[in-house]
């Protein structure tokens, strides 16, 4: 999987000096993406800017990478799942899930494929329970990162809402206001300061 940066790949991310100096590789990109904290960037459509603006979440992560690995000739797939999002496995929500009377909430969290094992440089706290199932999966092109993979899960918590006895009355746009006060916490919180690493 060792494969140098090409000059190329640098314009079209970013330029050199936003990876550290040991980013010569891959595993290096990737190593030096998984340090950045967890956090949006001004335009995920434009996710080269996670590393001039030192944060991105999942989504932003994980297309950088896969566009790297794309013009590396790695075979990396962008993958997006939706899992049930709750405290053990993303410290920072129980609070704003408990307000709202839930345990969890249906999130999309994109990742990487390689070889059949999954990659995630997300970047979690120390403590967080790894998400082991998954409740929808697919592979997706980076240009998918946007409406599409909002429809995908959008629809997924459509049918969601209308079999969980939970949330049944709310809305869709209800939901989807939880979930980014969900999304705002973690940002605030602990993965927006992943620590030294």
């Amino acid at each position: 999987m060792r494969s140098s940066l090409t000059l190329h790949s640098l314009a079209t991310v970013g330029s050199p000096e936003c990876f550290a100096p040991q980013a010569f590789d891959f595993v290096g990109a990737a190593r030096h993406v998984w340090q950045l904290p967890y956090g949006r960037i001004a335009d995920r459509a434009e996710f080269w800017r996670v590393l001039s603006e030192g944060r991105g979440t999942c989504t932003t992560k994980h297309a950088l990478l896969a566009e790297l690995g794309s013009e590396q000739q790695i075979d990396v797939q962008l993958t997006l799942g939706i899992f049930e999002m709750e405290e053990r496995n993303t410290p920072g929500v129980g609070q704003v899930l408990e307000r709202y009377g839930l345990t969890y909430i249906p999130e999309a969290h994109c990742y990487l494929r390689y070889r059949g094992t999954r990659i995630d440089v997300t970047g979690v706290p120390a403590g967080a329970e790894p998400i082991e199932r998954f409740l929808h999966q697919e592979s997706i092109a980076v240009k998918q990162i946007g409406a599409y993979k909002n429809d995908v899960h959008r629809r997924f918590l459509q049918n969601w809402i209308a079999g969980t006895e939970a949330v049944r009355g709310l809305s869709l746009d209800e939901i989807w206001r939880i979930r980014e006060e969900c999304l705002a916490a973690l940002g605030a919180g602990t993965y927006g300061d992943p620590g030294p690493r």
